[in-house]
């Protein structure tokens, strides 16, 4: 193993116009079979599930080899839910009904946490099988709408500077890169 730091853009997005742009306005955009389900206990471990779906065969599971495990996704979920400044608000799960086996699968999630008077998104996720739908700008359109309804002006978000997808998608609905953080991993082989 060897330390290896990954270079993440910290984008910022000002919620303090609801109604414009792209982010404001998919709120009412559900594609037919899924639902958005706002945070409660009940669905902890779907949340997990969802983040791990999401993020097992992605850059950030190197980044962050939690998200690589599903262990370690639903470790991850408690520590979040258990903050202090955890924002159910803001944390959203998305499901599909599968009809081929007759129930709910969870495919994507978002959290949010309220971090020195930001709404901090964390491990915006969707199942590949499940992306390019606008699942992703619904569940940060949701996100969005809970810190408003909280008081936040301004949310964020950290992406690796490597997904170059994801970070035109920020852009594409509003966010703007403010700054470079450094993140320090432990890499296989590195």
């Amino acid at each position: 193993m060897g330390l290896t730091y990954f270079k993440r853009y910290r984008m910022e997005y000002d919620l303090c116009e609801p109604d414009e742009g792209i982010l404001g306005s998919l709120v009412s955009a559900v594609p037919s079979g899924y639902e958005f389900v706002r945070y409660s206990d009940g669905v902890l471990r779907e949340h997990a599930l969802a983040k791990y779906e999401s993020f097992r065969y992605e850059l950030d599971a190197n980044v962050f080899p939690c998200l690589g495990r599903r262990d370690g996704c639903l470790r991850l979920m408690k520590e979040i839910t258990s903050r202090s400044s955890f924002v159910p608000e803001s944390t959203w799960l998305c499901r599909y009904r599968d009809t081929d086996i007759g129930k709910l699968i969870p495919v994507g999630t978002i959290q949010g946490l309220e971090i020195d008077g930001w709404g901090a998104i964390q491990n915006v996720g969707i199942d590949p099988l499940h992306r390019n739908r606008g699942l992703g700008a619904i569940l940060l359109s949701k996100a969005a709408e809970g810190f408003r309804s909280v008081g936040l002006t301004r949310m964020h978000l950290e992406v690796t500077v490597d997904n170059s997808s994801a970070i035109r998608f920020y852009e594409r609905i509003g966010f703007r890169r403010a700054q470079v953080v450094y993140k320090a991993a432990d890499v296989v082989g590195a």
